[in-house]
């Protein structure tokens, strides 16, 4: 009679903790399902497991420690970005979208089964390191990362400031693997650095999308129009960037958009159904966009991509982009654990796909290393550089310069022929050539 008891004490306990699937059950007989009746059965086997691992397992084991486990296995078998967080876990997943954490400053993800870097991000320990995108870390500090799941990986490459971390990463093309030792820093990411080139250009460079990315862009275009009045065209550079909060990506994408579309997400539930439109409050003018991306770019750098190319409003240019495309569900539970759930695929305005797809770049540039200043030009001898030539009229009355607006003398100005960013001099280029056109 005890052990009866005992036993049906259990199996409540485990129709409890498994409430979705006890719903689903309960739905399933309402509905007559033939299947029904297997899921009751497939409870009652898993509870079996349960009550022979806690009383003849080698080590003995917490109930808890043996649900936490089951539950990790469930959601880690669903995809790479499903999974269960401890207590500790939750805690740490709330402060990395604050912009301040302990760790290296790489997004990491599985793909094809392997941890795979999203991205490093820029000016963190990782970044100075050499860390790469697309870089598949094979051993952390020696251990492999094989079955790893991203928690438990995570939870490794973090650490206190100041200590070690060394990957172990296959690159393409490269013959070995290659170790990088890494120290561990407090990462307090900027998300929002922005530049000004000649041709009244100006240069965003968005790291990661955080809590204030939208404040800091519209701040960092008020500053382009102090100084050049109006721009007459602007760079963003999504490059690297591994996404971050979709409520950013959105705000993002309205501050140049008008009205329409700018990210939908479907699912099989209805409340993973979830439309983002543009509003007219305060969009930006209609001076022509560059969006530079590559490999690093996901999340919600591809939402943001996407939108600005659907609606036409910029043009996208550098390499395909990583493919994440998954929204991912944070849902607490009781113990102050909880579970991160894939619930619905984003797909852009006119209804592309962006998981393990990517957004196609309109111009497709590869990057490549330009040369310094002083390893190019010179084997090319111009009219003026010949000794008694001819001096022009303009060589004549040639005199410097004399900017009038304070603000832009005191603000560096960058010269075209001062970038040795290939992608982003042919964004800069094409900026300029846009101008040449728009202006006749």
């Amino acid at each position: 009679m005890k052990g009866f008891l005992k036993r049906n004490i259990l199996i409540l306990v485990i129709l409890i903790l498994l409430v979705s699937i006890h719903a689903t059950f309960v739905i399933a007989k309402k509905e007559k399902d033939p299947n029904a009746d297997n899921v009751y059965r497939n409870i009652e086997l898993f509870t079996k497991v349960l009550s022979i691992v806690k009383k003849d397992y080698v080590d003995e084991k917490t109930y808890k420690e043996l649900i936490y486990g089951a539950i990790k296995g469930m959601l880690t078998s669903l995809d790479p970005h499903s999974s269960f967080m401890p207590p500790e876990s939750f805690k740490e997943m709330q402060v990395e979208t604050t912009g301040e954490f302990g760790g290296l400053g790489i997004e990491i993800t599985i793909r094809d089964g392997v941890l795979t870097v999203v991205a490093p991000i820029e000016d963190t320990p990782a970044y100075k390191a050499g860390v790469k995108s697309g870089d598949k870390i094979i051993k952390i500090n020696g251990e492999s990362t094989k079955d790893m799941t991203l928690m438990q990986a995570v939870k490794k490459l973090r650490g206190k400031k100041g200590t070690k971390v060394t990957i172990s990463v296959f690159r393409q093309g490269l013959k070995k693997l290659k170790d990088i030792t890494i120290v561990r820093a407090i990462i307090k990411i900027h998300s929002v650095k922005s530049k000004l080139f000649e041709n009244r250009i100006g240069y965003i460079r968005i790291t990661q999308f955080q809590q204030r990315t939208d404040k800091d862009i519209v701040n960092s275009l008020h500053k382009f129009k102090k100084i050049f009045g109006n721009i007459k065209g602007l760079i963003i550079d999504l490059r690297n960037n591994p996404g971050g909060l979709l409520s950013q990506a959105v705000k993002v994408s309205d501050i140049f958009l008008k009205n329409g579309k700018i990210v939908y997400t479907k699912g099989r539930v209805a409340n993973s159904e979830m439309e983002f439109d543009a509003k007219d409050d305060g969009t930006e003018g209609d001076y022509p966009i560059v969006v530079l991306v590559n490999g690093g770019s996901a999340s919600a750098s591809e939402i943001v991509a996407g939108a600005l190319q659907d609606h036409k409003r910029a043009v996208i240019l550098g390499t395909q982009t990583f493919g994440k495309g998954s929204v991912q569900t944070i849902i607490p539970l009781a113990d102050n654990s909880a579970i991160r759930l894939t619930t619905a695929k984003y797909y852009t305005p006119s209804g592309r796909s962006i998981q393990a797809e990517g957004i196609t770049p309109d111009i497709i540039v590869e990057q490549k290393i330009l040369k310094p200043d002083n390893a190019t030009n010179h084997f090319f001898l111009k009219e003026k550089d010949l000794i008694g030539h001819l001096k022009g009229n303009k060589e004549d009355s040639a005199k410097p310069k004399v900017l009038k607006d304070s603000a832009l003398q005191n603000s560096k100005i960058i010269k075209f022929d001062k970038v040795r960013d290939y992608q982003l001099l042919q964004g800069l280029q094409l900026l300029k050539a846009l101008q040449i056109v728009l202006s006749k």
